[in-house]
């Protein structure tokens, strides 16, 4: 029987700033329009790696069935005008929306901050976690 495949490495384009994700409408904070375009464009993307098969289907039904790993390389134009987790919460949240999956079953998230300022981007590597264990002494039901 087959090895499920349980992980897929892939490139995105660098979020925007936590400064630039949020805009004030009125009263309300909204996803700023390079917020929007930066989920667009990783919807685009993520499509495409459907379509190529390096998200393959059997993949994402994993990933919504478990748990989710999340391994980001963000590579910077700088080493200090960004923070390192300014840009994994819309990221994660593009992903996740994109795949059908909810964020909250994201259990393992690891960063990495790197220098490229001719190539700035993300890269990402997407673990699907069947089978995650929590505290043994608590019983977790899996929707």
């Amino acid at each position: 029987m087959p090895e499920t495949i349980r992980r897929a490495r892939f490139t995105l384009p660098l979020p925007p700033s936590v400064n630039q994700q949020y805009a004030t409408v009125g009263n309300r904070r909204v996803l700023s329009q390079a917020s929007r375009r930066y989920r667009r464009a990783v919807e685009r993307a993520v499509h495409r790696l459907q379509v190529d098969g390096t998200l393959s289907d059997e993949l994402v039904a994993t990933l919504r069935a478990g748990f989710v790993g999340l391994f980001i390389d963000f590579y910077f134009e700088t080493p200090l005008r960004r923070d390192l987790d300014g840009g994994l919460k819309i990221t994660m949240d593009a992903i996740c929306e994109t795949l059908g999956v909810n964020d909250n079953r994201v259990v393992d998230i690891h960063l990495v901050k790197r220098i490229d300022p001719l190539n700035p981007r993300i890269e990402v590597e997407l673990e699907a976690i069947p089978d995650w264990q929590f505290d043994e002494e608590y019983e977790v039901q899996v929707a």
